[in-house]
């Protein structure tokens, strides 16, 4: 008896992790979009710097669809010839699909991040580019 319970649970369990996922879970549609923004100051004293960061991390940080995000300073030690040093805090958020990244767009805390702090901001950059998997067509 013992057994024919255990198996019966097995069975379950099994047949429950094969059953089809929820309608609502979607698959991504097309490539995943980096979204990367490159803030230039009005001050960019170093408590500005990170005032931006922080804010960057309160509204921006947990959306939906957000594959990666993160927000820093320029890098004091990256200063070749070919290092754009025209900027002063960026953000780098990577997104599941253009979906996710319009909707991002348009949401309350993203628009409320831009309202409460354009007004520091002397120039912004915003560079978005579909991104493909790096780990596609390797061999295994």
């Amino acid at each position: 008896m013992v057994r024919v319970t255990l198996l019966a649970c097995v069975l379950l369990v099994v047949a429950s992790a094969v059953q089809p996922r929820d309608k609502e879970e979607k698959k991504p549609g097309g490539p995943m979009i980096g979204h990367m923004v490159y803030f230039k100051l009005k001050d960019a004293g170093s408590d500005n710097k990170q005032k931006l960061v922080d804010a960057c991390k309160k509204y921006l940080a947990d959306h939906d669809g957000t594959v990666f995000f993160s927000a820093g300073v320029i890098g004091d030690s990256f200063k070749r010839d070919v290092n754009d040093r025209d900027w002063d805090v960026a953000l780098h958020l990577v997104f599941v699909d253009k979906a996710a990244h319009d909707k991002y767009a348009v949401h309350p805390e993203h628009l409320k991040f831009i309202e409460e702090n354009k007004d520091g901001w002397a120039k912004v950059r915003v560079f978005d580019s579909e991104l493909t998997d790096y780990k596609l067509g390797k061999k295994k």
